[in-house]
């Protein structure tokens, strides 16, 4: 074994000293977090620590911003301006083609397009549905709710008869739309929907459907014509797929029947749900002032009516996203598309199609 000479071993101090400096410097620039800590005791009682002082400043915030908007009201001054949460939805990528209210050319073409008959009610909405060659076991239930929640539908079985052939028999017997319910593995994964006779056909990829018996709680839909709500179509393709959709139901709901079908965008992703309104009367026990009180010396507890609204869904639920729209009625050779999902085209989370 070599034997260390003094100036080696004050070589090895130095360095260790300027070592300790440095970890002592580059502490105090960064501060300390659980990951750079090995022991499991300690680092799970530095991320307690780091998580509760979160939490108290997050409060004292809170009550400054109450403090804040308390004493604006009281000195009659305006409120201090609420900070909106940044979302994917409010910073997504410009679009040139998001719908502005003053839009003129867009307003004067919705006459025009293939849906301004039945949306101008000069048109009753008749819809024919039907399925793939080879349909599954919870396509027949899927269809039957969905004849629930579209008036004036009507199934006809597939057979081995072609598309086209379907098409051309719409047009004869006057229906308005064809939806085809495409299954792959027992299950419906695709919906077709073609305006009929001028088309256009939209293509739809059908996600997470969930069927009216498997919701807890579910209500029953009655025979009235619901209420359509269509929330977030904001771009030029995004409005022509959503006058698609409201081309399939009439254009005269009938409130008194309390049902509500949305079809809600969200990030190209359009989510279908069937509500129906219930109006509920509780009794609320309100006590009377301390003045009042009754025979024996107590206070009376006088109960009061009050209304309570909620809504209670009624099924199928389920999720859609356009893989392509197409001109005119069904024809996958020669026919001309408007739009075609590409995988090249999803380069960014922040991009929105609809």
């Amino acid at each position: 074994m070599m034997m260390m000479t003094w100036k080696q071993k004050q070589k090895l101090q130095v360095g260790r000293r300027k070592r300790e400096r440095r970890r002592r410097e580059k502490e105090k620039k960064e501060p300390l977090r659980p990951s750079m800590i090995k022991n499991k005791e300690k680092r799970s009682e530095l991320h307690a620590k780091l998580k509760h002082q979160k939490k108290l400043e997050k409060r004292a915030k809170a009550k400054a911003r109450d403090a804040a908007l308390k004493k604006a009201l009281e000195l009659g001054e305006e409120p201090p301006e609420k900070k909106v949460p940044r979302t994917i939805e409010n910073t997504r990528e410009l679009d040139e083609t998001v719908c502005k209210p003053d839009d003129e050319e867009l307003f004067a073409g919705n006459d025009a397009d293939e849906f301004g008959p039945i949306l101008n009610q000069q048109q009753t909405p008749k819809i024919l549905i039907t399925t793939c060659r080879f349909h599954s076991t919870r396509g027949p239930a899927f269809i039957s709710e969905l004849l629930s929640v579209i008036p004036n539908a009507h199934y006809f079985k597939r057979g081995t008869y072609d598309l086209k052939k379907i098409v051309e028999y719409a047009k004869k017997k006057d229906f308005t739309s064809i939806i085809v319910v495409h299954t792959n593995r027992r299950e419906p994964d695709a919906l077709l929907i073609i305006g009929v006779p001028d088309g256009p056909t939209a293509h739809f990829k059908l996600s997470k459907l969930v069927l009216r018996k498997d919701i807890k709680n579910h209500g029953n839909p009655t025979g009235h014509k619901p209420e359509l709500v269509l929330n977030n179509f904001t771009t030029r393709l995004g409005h022509r797929v959503g006058r698609l959709i409201q081309s399939l139901f009439p254009q005269d709901p009938e409130f008194k029947g309390r049902r509500v079908v949305t079809f809600h965008n969200q990030r190209d992703f359009i989510f279908f749900r069937h509500h129906r309104y219930i109006f509920e009367t509780k009794e609320v026990k309100k006590a009377e002032s301390k003045g009042k009180k009754d025979k024996d010396g107590e206070s009376e507890n006088v109960p009061e009516q009050k209304t309570i609204a909620r809504l209670q869904e009624c099924g199928p639920r389920f999720t859609l996203k356009l893989i392509s729209l197409q001109h005119g009625t069904f024809d996958t050779k020669g026919g001309e598309y408007e739009w075609v999902h590409k995988p090249e085209m999803d380069t960014s989370r922040r991009r929105f199609f609809l």
